[in-house]
C-alpha cells in the first residue's frame, strides 16, 4: 500500500517554509555544481570526442568525477577498458549512496528509473540533510533534476567552446576538474586515519603514474582506500538508537557523538 507525499498545502507553515528552503538550496546547488560542465565539455572535446559523444556520455554517464576520469584516461593515451575502468570505480558511491537513501525513495516505475540515474554525490547529500521523508525527497529531487540540467547545459557550453581552445590549460579548465576532486575529499579528512588513506594514495599515485598505462594509477590509489576499509577500525564503537526518521549516535557513555551525517559534504 503506497501513500502520496503531501504537498506543501497540506503542511503546516514552518514545514512548508522549510520545503521552499531546501528546493531552493537544490537550484543553488544546481548552477554551482554545474558550472563544473564547462570544464568537462571543453577537456572532453579536446581530448578527441566531437560535441555530441560529450554530451551523449555527459546525459547518460552523469557522475562528474566518473566523466572527468573517463576523459582523463582517453586523453592520456589510455585504453577504453582502462577509462571504463577508472569511470566505474568512482561511481560505485553512488550505489552506497542508492542503498542508504531506498527507505525514502520511490523504487519502482519511471520515478524509480529517475531516481537511480540522478543518485549523485549533490541529490544524496541534500536528502540526507532532512528531517522527515518529505523533506528528504524534496532535498532529493531538487538538487538531482537541477544538477541534471545545469550540468548538461553548461557541459554542451564547454564542448563548443572547447572545439575553439587549442590549449584548454592556458585557460585554467584543466585545474578545474583537480579542484573539483580536492572539494570532495576535504571535508573527509578529519582524523588521523583519513587523512593517513589519503597520503598514502597519492604516493601510490605518484610512484606508479611512470611506470603504469594511463587510468592504472588512479585504480592502484584507490585499491589503497579499499584494503584500508578491509582493516578493523580503531574508532571507538557507537550504538545507533532509531529514533522516528532520524538515527542518533551515541559513544559507550551515553552521549550523543558529535559529527554530520554521513553524506555531508557531498561533491560530484
Amino acid at each position: 500500500m503506497t501513500t502520496a507525499s503531501p504537498t506543501s498545502t497540506d503542511l503546516g507553515p514552518a514545514a512548508a517554509a522549510r520545503l521552499r528552503t531546501i528546493r531552493r538550496t537544490g537550484l543553488s546547488i544546481g548552477v554551482a555544481t554545474g558550472l563544473y560542465g564547462i570544464s568537462f565539455g571543453a577537456l572532453a572535446t579536446a581530448s578527441g570526442l566531437d560535441v555530441w559523444q560529450a554530451m551523449v556520455l555527459s546525459a547518460v554517464m552523469f557522475t562528474g568525477g566518473s566523466q572527468f576520469a573517463f576523459i582523463g584516461v582517453v586523453g592520456g593515451g589510455g585504453s577504453a577498458i582502462g577509462a571504463a575502468l577508472a569511470a566505474a570505480l568512482l561511481g560505485i558511491r553512488n550505489t552506497l549512496y542508492g542503498l542508504i537513501l531506498a527507505p525514502a525513495l520511490p523504487r519502482g516505475g519511471f520515478r524509480g528509473l529517475a531516481r537511480a540515474h540522478l543518485t549523485i554525490d549533490e541529490s544524496a547529500a541534500l536528502a540526507a540533510g532532512g528531517t522527515t521523508t518529505t523533506e528528504k525527497r524534496a532535498g532529493f529531487w531538487a538538487a538531482g533534476v537541477w544538477v541534471y540540467v545545469f550540468w548538461n547545459l553548461f557541459s554542451l557550453v564547454g564542448a563548443l567552446a572547447g572545439q575553439h581552445v587549442a590549449d584548454p590549460g592556458a585557460w585554467g579548465l584543466d585545474a578545474a576538474a583537480a579542484g573539483a576532486f580536492i572539494a570532495l575529499l576535504w571535508p573527509r579528512l578529519r582524523n588521523g586515519e583519513a587523512v593517513a588513506v589519503a597520503v598514502a594514495a597519492a604516493v601510490v599515485a605518484l610512484v606508479t603514474t611512470p611506470a603504469l598505462p594511463s587510468g592504472l594509477p588512479v585504480l592502484a590509489a584507490a585499491l589503497v582506500a579499499v584494503i584500508a576499509g578491509l582493516l578493523p577500525s580503531r574508532q571507538p564503537l557507537v550504538r545507533h538508537e532509531i529514533e522516528g526518521d532520524a538515527t542518533v549516535a551515541a559513544d559507550p557513555a551515553g552521549e550523543p557523538a558529535a559529527g554530520d551525517g554521513p553524506l555531508e559534504g557531498g561533491a560530484r
